[in-house]
């Protein structure tokens, strides 16, 4: 569900580093390239820190440039101001289409609607933490975790004599239990906002509605690759028909509520 035209924008990358594992940053620019070219790529920190060390070869990887930004003020994020004005600098160069915003700090909300306000089109990516302020103000925002190369986090996997005994369930009633209910009414009443006489709404329409109405909505976040498996694996609900199109091998896939 990338950004329409995506392949064609031409996108500034700003990323907070005191927000960002540097681990992250591969699987996070390979998303990236998912939205359109990485023209300018910065990152900001105070590189004079001891914990900056392990970024050096990082950066040099993937052509990201350091911005040094001493910390004036003890427990303040020295580099909020400095990636505020450098976006507001690139902003007004009328080189680029969007912006790439890494941080899971909320300061960065009033940029996001600024940009958003002059036609740009505004990614963030973030950790689960991020405020919501700062999601909604962007079109798109992903988080972190999701991401290949991302540092998981797995607590391990008891099995208890209760757990035995317990009825094995459905990959239908998985899905129903793993996908919150918010989420599943968010889905229902996008497909009813766009569905046509018969009830059947274009797949790829419904998953660009859906990340309008809501921008943090990733079907990762709920243990599926896609959009498509995640919806086909909610057969509870709806209906899915894959019809052929023009181009030999692919099909167009269509959803619709299931009536009881």
């Amino acid at each position: 569900m990338a950004l329409s035209n995506s392949k064609d924008l031409k996108l500034a990358v700003l990323i907070d580093a005191d927000n960002v594992p540097y681990s992250n940053v591969k699987g996070m620019m390979e998303e990236i390239t998912k939205f359109g070219t990485p023209t300018t790529k910065r990152i900001y920190a105070d590189w004079t820190k001891p914990n900056s060390n392990g970024w050096k070869g990082v950066l040099l990887e993937h052509a990201i440039t350091p911005i040094q930004q001493y910390s004036y003020t003890v427990g303040k994020n020295s580099s909020d101001s400095a990636l505020i004005i450098d976006a507001m600098d690139l902003l007004y160069s009328g080189k680029l289409d969007g912006f790439c915003i890494v941080s899971s700090d909320s300061d960065f909300t009033r940029l996001a609607i600024r940009l958003r306000e002059s036609g740009m089109k505004v990614i963030g990516i973030g950790e689960k933490k991020t405020p919501n302020s700062f999601i909604v103000a962007c079109d798109r925002f992903i988080y972190i975790e999701v991401l290949d190369g991302a540092i998981q986090k797995k607590k391990p996997k008891v099995t208890t004599a209760a757990d035995a005994k317990k009825p094995v369930e459905k990959p239908a009633e998985k899905a129903l239990h793993k996908i919150d209910k918010q989420t599943i009414e968010l889905i229902e009443a996008t497909i009813e906002d766009i569905e046509d006489d018969d009830g059947w709404a274009f797949l790829g329409d419904v998953g660009n509605l859906i990340v309008k109405k809501k921008p943090e909505f990733d079907p990762r976040n709920y243990g599926f690759s896609k959009l498509t498996p995640m919806l086909k694996s909610l057969t509870d609900i709806l209906e899915i028909d894959e019809r052929e199109s023009d181009k030999k091998g692919i099909k167009h896939v269509y959803v619709r509520l299931r009536f009881n």
